[in-house]
């Protein structure tokens, strides 16, 4: 996740796929790839921001697991995902992210508590265990 220190904002998208449902960058681990390095890969692929803009400053102890709803898991043809959080600080309050128009097509500073109201439910707990910690 990408806070913006100067009001404690989180960056947040607009998901190409279902119009209306905000979530925080994600994405996978390459064979072998360290998590770290993933998290700056999927960064930069999902919003454009790299090394110029943020800053890694801190990761959540723990995977973050979550189970997707039953349609889901049919659709996927798995039960979830787990997750391994990290927190990049903006370098400038006025950086400017390109989402990848694919996965993400919108973005705006919010909240912690506007983010957990607008998240997907089967997302909201992991997302409020981090929030509260990060």
């Amino acid at each position: 996740m990408v806070v913006r220190g100067v009001d404690d904002r989180l960056l947040a998208f607009e998901r190409g796929d279902v119009r209306g449902q905000w979530q925080l960058p994600q994405g996978g681990l390459e064979i072998g790839e360290d998590p770290l390095a993933a998290a700056w890969r999927e960064l930069g692929e999902e919003t454009g921001l790299g090394p110029n803009e943020v800053q890694a400053v801190a990761q959540y102890p723990d995977w973050v697991p979550y189970e997707y709803p039953d349609e889901l898991k049919t659709a996927k043809g798995r039960l979830g995902q787990v997750h391994r959080w990290f927190l990049f600080d903006a370098l400038r309050a006025d950086i400017v992210p390109t989402p990848d128009n694919q996965e993400f097509v919108a973005w705006q500073w919010v909240t912690r508590e506007w983010l957990l109201e607008s998240v997907v439910d089967f997302r909201r707990a992991g997302y409020q265990l981090v929030l509260s910690s990060l």
